[in-house]
């Protein structure tokens, strides 16, 4: 991407941080001549803009912020993180359909893994939120095969090195433990790629289930899988 100066962002982003439209979405709209900036139509998708300062308009409508929203989304297993996918796969936002504003997920869950999920149309308030710095921590129910051994989960406390990245657990504790599988109550405070999963790699095990029952303060609740509910900031 063309260097932009400061305080400026490309104008499919512009779209994008003020709630109206996904990227894709907005990209689409400015090829197709609906949008202009301060009174001119504009194609370039890549066009320098002031979200808060340029007068932005859809089809000579002017657009305005969004009011911020801030869901949970209980993810059923079997669905991806992703507006679309090459393989057809269902997405989290078949679930949404009744959503009247465009959400982004905050950071994602892998298709086998179920839970909660926050989405919200303020891209500043998910950046805070997944940024390592912040350390949000998240909390799982996680289901390994086997007997996992109290000197396995120590190691996930010590950390372990994975291909290069340090992979490390806030806290672990011990549920439920048998011959067949172990249940641990598992915290993180980074979104890594997989991690727990391959934490249990790690460790000689593997996971059955994995869900995210609380993000920050957000717990998942009863709220039953495939269903939302608008969450407050103050909750985190």
């Amino acid at each position: 991407m063309a260097y932009l100066p400061k305080g400026y962002v490309a104008l499919e982003r512009a779209l994008s941080k003020l709630g109206v439209a996904s990227r894709t979405q907005a990209r689409q709209w400015i090829e197709a001549g609906r949008i202009s900036v301060d009174s001119q139509v504009i194609r370039d998708p890549l066009h320098p803009t002031i979200p808060e300062k340029s007068l932005i308009c859809l089809d000579n409508q002017p657009v305005t912020r969004e009011t911020r929203r801030l869901i949970a989304l209980h993810k059923p297993r079997g669905c991806v993180t992703t507006a679309r996918d090459p393989q057809g796969r269902p997405t989290v936002y078949s679930y949404l359909t009744d959503l009247p504003v465009h959400v982004v997920p905050v950071g994602r869950l892998d298709f086998a893994t179920s839970g909660l999920l926050l989405l919200t149309n303020d891209t500043r308030l998910a950046d805070r939120l997944t940024d390592p710095r912040a350390g949000v921590v998240r909390t799982y129910v996680v289901v390994l095969r086997g007997q996992v051994a109290d000197a396995a989960l120590q190691t996930w406390r010590d950390g372990v090195d994975d291909n290069g990245e340090r992979l490390q657990v806030v806290q672990v504790e011990l549920r439920k433990r048998s011959g067949r599988e172990t249940t641990v109550i598992v915290q993180l405070a980074e979104g890594k790629n997989r991690e727990i999963r391959r934490l249990a790699a790690a460790v000689g095990s593997e996971v059955q289930k994995l869900k995210r029952i609380a993000y920050g303060g957000v717990t998942l609740g009863e709220l039953p899988a495939g269903q939302w509910r608008d969450v407050e900031v103050s909750e985190l």
